[in-house]
């Protein structure tokens, strides 16, 4: 009789404040019960870049770069089941602050006319990521099959969802 094979997880880390990441990491010895269940195949605890084909997609944070917007729009093209964590991938949150002014005036806010720069101009470097002129959560980019909310969602909060998808 051969074991049951493990579920593929890959999860990305989009612009936010990385609580999501904290809360995940917040399992702790769950994160071992866990092993037993998946295999994570790319996430920011292993810095593996380049996504397989997986059962499921965890994405945090949101859409701000084109970098980004590629990333996410790749491991929805390689997972069965794509899950938003947390505020800022279901609704843009803290990220999303910007949306109220013009991406020119928030570049100037940040590079001219703060005095702890020392740049005076917006960087025009093509090798820098190029933001979006607003801040978008993950739904208005791909399709989401689910949501974790928080602000960072509740460790416990993951591990019922997550367990509940296992099942």
């Amino acid at each position: 009789m051969s074991a049951k094979p493990k579920v593929k997880v890959a999860t990305i880390w989009l612009g936010g404040c990385s609580g999501c990441h904290m809360s995940f990491l917040d399992l702790d010895e769950r994160l071992v019960e866990l092993t037993k269940l998946i295999e994570l195949t790319a996430s920011p605890i292993t810095d593996i870049k380049e996504i397989p084909e997986v059962d499921v997609g965890i994405v945090e944070g949101c859409v701000n770069n084109n970098e980004e917007e590629q990333h996410l729009k790749e491991l929805r093209s390689r997972c069965k089941i794509l899950l938003a964590l947390g505020d800022c991938a279901i609704t843009g949150n803290v990220p999303a602050l910007r949306n109220q002014f013009t991406l020119q005036s928030v570049l100037a806010r940040g590079y001219v006319e703060t005095e702890s720069t020392q740049m005076g101009v917006v960087p025009n470097d093509p090798v820098l990521p190029r933001l979006c002129s607003k801040a978008r959560p993950i739904q208005e980019v791909v399709q989401v099959d689910g949501h974790i909310p928080g602000c960072p969602p509740d460790a416990d909060a993951i591990w019922y969802a997550l367990t509940e998808l296992l099942a």
